[in-house]
């Protein structure tokens, strides 16, 4: 570890003023207060701690009158007021480029995998502004995620930003694993952040897999990591993604989760003095999390997709950061708890998931079919007690007898395995089939 963060310092890209000296005044929780030291917010210092320990990497996050406010990337052992606070980088920088295909690499751009050290070329800036409104190519045509449910009901656009909403333990990890694997694009970015230190290693190896691995890059922050680590390691996913695009590449970006994002900025907001807001958000979440989400999308030729999961607390949809996801992004596929227990696999809900751009990049006959099927399915859905219970009577209505006599076709349609893909064409023709009405 002590050897990452020596090529931490040597990856950033110096400033002019590194002679800038502060000392380290106060240290409460995870906030260390530093006197004359003059850095704008976003800069990256050291704070030298011995002779014999390496130095804590910081970052600037506010201030308060003429103190600046540190908070740490890594572990605050060693430090101590007095000790001397060096200015080493405005901006925060990672290396990018095809050197990062097969790669996985912590939330500083640095590899963990055991792999070696990555050249110290092509340097992009962490924070970057988002492609110009105007300079942004229309969204028009249709991506091919490999997955049944998605691709014919809940169809996904190249360019798109979709949210992943589930609780818990109902498939989002799978289902992130399947879209990587077998969507139509040249490269996945895959951002893990807060995620279990046990997960990690699982999901490269089971839910990605080789394949998907040969063509992707894997940004991990695990929930231990400092706040400050974790909000990095998801702008520094979102810098690889547009280092790509930039490239001329269609990039799929996988966010897993913008929950734990948002957490991590309350944390820092509030160590900072923020006031808190729902659920003891601080404001700055709310201006971080469309300042993200613009950065993926379109730009001039090439196009950045994004899938950002969302964790449902408690299963409740209107949870804040939920609320203001969907606001923000251009449709949401609702993971169902429910579908779940069924053994319905992937659990999407497709009644309650939403492509805002389905309607732009799919045919006129796949909108009705699917149109039809979503029927069929919501009438299933209002009578469902009364079919439980078996007070239904075959013929007094029509619709919901042809709903009843799909039901187990459209679950085939739905359902699909872990290794399974799905062939867009095959999709597409099995989709107008299914919603035939006669």
């Amino acid at each position: 570890m002590d050897t990452i963060w020596s090529e931490c310092i040597s990856k950033v890209k110096f400033t002019d003023t590194i002679r800038s000296i502060g000392r380290v005044n106060i240290i409460i929780g995870m906030i260390i207060e530093a006197l004359n030291i003059s850095a704008p917010i976003g800069s990256v210092c050291k704070i030298t701690t011995g002779r014999n320990r390496e130095p804590v990497i910081c970052e600037v996050v506010g201030f308060r009158g003429d103190t600046a406010l540190l908070m740490p990337y890594g572990d605050m052992e060693g430090l101590a007021p007095g000790q001397p606070v060096h200015l080493v980088a405005e901006n925060l920088t990672i290396p990018t480029g095809n050197q990062l295909l097969g790669r996985v690499i912590n939330g500083l751009g640095q590899p963990i995998d055991g792999k070696g050290p990555l050249r110290n070329e092509s340097l992009r800036r962490v924070h970057s502004p988002p492609p110009s409104s105007l300079n942004r190519a229309r969204i028009e045509e249709p991506l091919a995620t490999g997955v049944r449910a998605i691709d014919g009901l809940v169809t996904v656009a190249k360019g798109q930003r979709m949210g992943i909403f589930a609780g818990s333990g109902v498939g989002k990890s799978i289902l992130m694993g399947m879209i990587s694997r077998n969507s139509d694009v040249d490269v996945n970015v895959v951002a893990l952040i807060g995620e279990r230190g046990r997960e990690v290693k699982e999901f490269i190896e089971r839910d990605l897999g080789p394949e998907g691995l040969a063509r992707s890059v894997v940004i991990v922050v695990t929930s231990d990591e400092s706040a400050v680590m974790r909000a990095r390691g998801a702008e520094t996913a979102m810098a690889v993604a547009e280092s790509f695009r930039d490239s001329q590449k269609n990039v799929m970006f996988l966010m897993d989760s913008v929950t734990r994002y948002a957490m991590a900025l309350r944390e820092i907001g509030l160590a900072t003095g923020e006031p808190p807001t729902t659920k003891g958000y601080t404001p700055s979440v709310f201006a971080a999390l469309p300042k993200l989400c613009e950065r993926a999308g379109c730009a001039e030729t090439h196009s950045i997709t994004a899938l950002f999961t969302v964790l449902i607390e408690g299963d409740d949809i209107h949870d804040p950061i939920g609320d203001a996801m969907r606001s923000i992004l251009d449709g949401h596929i609702m993971l169902s708890r429910d579908l779940a227990r069924e053994n319905h696999y992937p659990a999407i809900d497709v009644l309650g998931s939403v492509s805002r751009l389905k309607t732009t990049v799919s045919k006129e006959e796949h909108i009705q079919a699917g149109n039809q099927i979503s029927s069929w399915l919501k009438i299933i859905e209002d009578n469902k007690d009364l079919i439980t219970i078996g007070a239904y009577t075959h013929g007094n209505d029509p619709l919901l007898d042809k709903a009843l006599e799909e039901k187990e076709n459209i679950r085939e349609f739905l359902c699909q395995g872990e290794h399974d893909k799905a062939i867009w064409e095959l999709t597409t023709a099995t989709l107008l089939e299914l919603g035939q009405v006669e």
